[in-house]
């Protein structure tokens, strides 16, 4: 069998069977080490994704990457369940030599009914996107949250404490982001939303269940000019601005004013059309990469039990066109 030279780490991939767009997304099948071949055994210890559609996600090649750095026997696969079927898939999964998986879309908020645990945070924000499975038992949290403040905090160099905090969207992304700053103790948060009442039905949410510390902004410009003079951090959780529509804005970027820190969490493009704005206009940005590899470093942790590769996993990101 020819070789793939474009894959001779690996030795056994040939172009015919494993395209390079494959080998981007999946990541390694198998690993070299001390001049040995290891390969998915009856030892390996299993890690899914269950979405879909799942054809673009960047995680099994972030994730297979890390565990090949670290040496582990875990593997990372992407599993499309279309969802009458996920009670029976999470059933199975509990079964085997699992030791966990990512949930996304469409899947967040049902998987919770078919779930043995669930996280406190988890169950405050109200959707699951990561499962651990020990001794038959599962056990759901959310990172999401947790991935985007690490990024926050990390690459901004600020606390999120005592800040103010505007967060433009209210879908899934924003509860488990907003949730997440109301309980590290966010100053302030608003929250504007296209649709008002889903943003008055969050916040409302957040106050009850965290504490009082989040607001509304309405649609009024007035009203809006006064949040952002007000606000520390400007996100975008809308997926506004995403390839291929990279040209459209979620928000009046002539509102941004010098050295506040504009965030996006679409990481494709990396460099949005907001962010681009935001930094002509003197603004600290902070791209959706972040969020993506810290939220995945997350689920890593609590597989594993061991500290992530997390420059590798963002190295990998990087590397996918």
């Amino acid at each position: 069998m020819k070789k793939d030279s474009r894959n001779s780490d690996f030795g056994f991939f040939t172009e015919p069977c494993w395209p390079r767009s494959c080998l981007d997304r999946v990541g390694p099948l198998l690993s070299k080490k001390d001049n040995h071949m290891s390969i998915v055994d009856v030892n390996t210890k299993l890690v899914g994704l269950l979405g879909n559609p799942l054809g673009h996600s960047f995680s099994p090649a972030m994730h297979n990457k890390a565990f090949q750095t670290l040496g582990l026997n875990f593997f990372y696969l992407p599993i499309e369940v279309v969802p009458e079927n996920l009670k029976d898939v999470a059933r199975g999964i509990s079964k085997m030599n699992f030791a966990g998986y990512n949930v996304t879309v469409p899947h967040k908020i049902r998987i919770m009914e078919h779930i043995d645990h669930i996280h406190e945070l988890a169950t405050v924000i109200g959707a699951v996107n990561v499962v651990t499975i020990k001794d038959g038992r599962t056990t759901g949290y959310n990172t999401d949250g947790e991935g985007f403040v690490q990024s926050l905090e990390t690459e901004a160099r600020i606390s999120i404490k005592g800040k103010r905090h505007l967060i433009v969207g209210c879908g899934g992304a924003a509860r488990a982001i907003a949730m997440t700053m109301a309980f590290k103790g966010a100053g302030k948060i608003l929250i504007s939303n296209r649709t008002e009442q889903k943003a008055y039905d969050l916040a409302g949410e957040i106050n009850d269940k965290v504490r009082p510390c989040c607001h509304v902004v309405g649609k009024d410009p007035k009203e809006m000019k006064s949040a952002f003079q007000q606000v520390d951090v400007v996100i975008n959780t809308t997926s506004i601005g995403m390839h291929p529509d990279e040209d459209r804005l979620p928000m009046d970027t002539e509102l941004l004013r010098k050295g506040q820190i504009v965030s996006d969490i679409v990481y494709n493009p990396a460099k949005t059309e907001l962010l681009k704005r935001a930094e002509a206009k003197g603004c600290k940005i902070v791209t959706g990469i972040g969020m993506l590899v810290y939220q995945g470093a997350e689920g890593f942790r609590l597989w594993t039990g061991v500290a992530p590769p997390v420059e590798e996993m963002f190295a990998v990101v990087r590397a996918i066109k």
